[in-house]
C-alpha cells in the first residue's frame, strides 16, 4: 500500500485539510484532492508526535512552520513505518512517558491552585524546569516566527546575514566561534545562532536554543572575544531557560495549556509571549547569573572572560532590548566590576584569528 488518506494541518492557518498521501521512494508526498502537491517531506526529516492511540501524528524535525499530518489507516501507518526510520508505528507509551503525562495533568490542575497562592511569576519559575526540552524547542520555533515578523519590518528575504557569496566566510567564522562555545557549554539542546540586519547593538535568546545577534553589536565589538562574551551571556539565558520563564510569565496559563496540548499555532498567547521576549528586561539577579555564566563559559572555551565587561562598558549597558543603562549608571559599573572580579585564566589567543574576525565583521554585506 503506497497511497492513502490523511488529514493535514499546514501550521499557518489552523485549517483542516483532507489529503491524499503518496509514499514516493524518497519522500512522503501530501496531495490535495485535485492532485496538487501541498508538501513533500523527506522520510529522514519526519518525526512522530504525541497523539491518541488510534492516530499516527507526524511532523517535520526542526521546522519553523509547525505543520502536522494525521493518519488513521492501520495499513498505511505500517507502510509509513517501513519508509521512515524515525517513526515506530507500533510503539506504545513507555512507563516514563505515562508518568510524564500524568505529571503534566497534575501540574495543570495544581497550577490553577498555585496561581492564587504564588501568582504568575512564581508559578512560571516553578513550572519552567518541568517543561520537556522538546516542547521548549517547539515553543521557540513559534516565538521565532513571531519575532522575525516583528524585527523584519521590511519583510526582506535577506534579513538574515550570511547567505550571500561575500557573506559566507563571515558565516563560517560565526559557526566556528559558536561551535567553540557550544562545545564548552555542553547544553542538552543545540544552539542556533543567527546574525540579522538590525542596527542596534543588541542580542537576544529565545526559548529552545535560538539566539539572535544584531549586526550593530558586531559593529561595536572590537575583538572576537567581546562578541563571544555576549553570545556566552545569551547562552547563559538559554541554559537557565530564562526566555521560557519570561514567556510563561507574560502569556500565563493560556500558553501553558497550549504547551500541554503541543499546539502553538493558534490564539494570541504566543504573540504576547513573543513581544515579552523581544521587549522585556530581565531582573538584576537573572542578568547577574547570565554574566557569571559568560565568565565561566569563556574561561572554559579558552577565551578572555573579561571581554563581556569590556564591551558592556563601551556600549553603555546591557544587551537586553529594554535595558537603557547609561555608562555612568552604577549598575553598569557594578556589573563590569563583578565580571572582572570573577574572571581569571585569560586565554593566550583570541577565539578567532585576524582573518576570521575580519570576515565575521563583514557578515552583513550591506553594513
Amino acid at each position: 500500500m503506497s497511497q492513502g488518506a490523511g488529514v493535514f494541518f499546514d501550521g499557518v492557518t489552523g485549517a483542516r485539510h483532507e489529503v491524499m498521501l503518496d509514499l514516493a521512494p524518497a519522500a512522503l508526498r501530501i496531495l490535495s484532492p485535485s492532485g496538487a502537491v501541498l508538501a513533500e517531506w523527506p522520510y529522514g526529516d519526519i518525526e512522530r508526535l504525541s497523539a491518541p492511540a488510534d492516530i499516527l501524528r507526524l511532523g517535520r524535525k526542526d521546522n519553523a512552520v509547525l505543520a502536522r499530518l494525521e493518519v488513521r489507516d492501520p495499513a498505511l501507518i505500517a507502510m509509513i513505518g517501513t519508509h521512515a526510520s524515525g517513526v515506530d508505528p507500533g510503539a506504545v507509551l513507555e512507563h516514563h512517558d505515562r508518568v510524564r503525562v500524568v505529571g503534566w495533568s497534575l501540574a495543570a490542575a495544581l497550577s490553577l491552585v498555585l496561581l492564587g497562592i504564588f501568582g504568575i511569576p512564581q508559578l512560571a519559575a516553578r513550572l519552567t524546569p518541568l517543561i520537556p526540552l522538546g516542547l521548549e524547542r517547539r515553543l521557540g520555533e513559534a516565538v521565532d516566527k513571531q519575532i522575525r515578523a516583528m524585527l523584519d519590518v521590511n519583510h526582506s528575504r535577506s534579513f538574515e546575514c550570511g547567505a550571500a557569496d561575500d557573506e559566507r566566510p563571515g558565516k563560517l567564522a560565526l559557526d566556528r566561534l559558536t561551535a567553540s562555545l557550544e562545545k564548552a557549554a555542553a547544553l542538552p539542546v543545540p544552539l542556533r545562532v543567527r546574525v540579522v540586519r538590525r542596527a542596534e547593538a543588541n542580542a537576544m535568546a529565545l526559548p529552545g536554543g535560538r539566539i539572535y545577534i544584531f549586526r550593530g553589536l558586531i559593529a561595536k565589538a572590537d575583538t572576537p572575544d567581546e562578541l563571544a562574551g555576549v553570545i556566552a551571556h545569551e547562552i547563559g539565558h538559554v541554559s537557565h531557560r530564562d526566555g521560557t520563564r519570561s514567556a510563561l510569565e507574560s502569556a500565563g496559563l493560556s500558553l501553558l495549556f497550549g504547551m500541554l496540548l503541543g499546539d502553538f499555532t493558534g490564539g494570541g498567547a504566543v504573540a504576547v509571549a513573543s513581544r515579552m521576549v523581544l521587549q522585556s528586561s530581565y531582573s538584576r539577579e537573572v542578568e547577574a547569573a547570565a554574566d557569571a555564566y559568560s565568565v565561566f563559559l569563556m574561561q572554559r572555551a579558552g577565551g578572555n572572560p573579561h571581554a563581556l565587561g569590556t564591551i558592556l562598558a563601551r556600549i553603555g549597558g546591557a544587551t537586553e532590548p529594554a535595558m537603557k543603562i547609561l555608562l555612568d549608571h552604577p549598575e553598569t559599573k557594578a556589573r563590569v566590576a563583578t565580571i572582572d572580579a570573577m574572571a581569571h585564566n585569560v586565554g593566550s589567543a583570541p577565539l578567532l584569528d585576524a582573518a576570521e574576525w575580519n570576515a565575521l565583521k563583514r557578515i552583513c554585506s550591506d553594513s
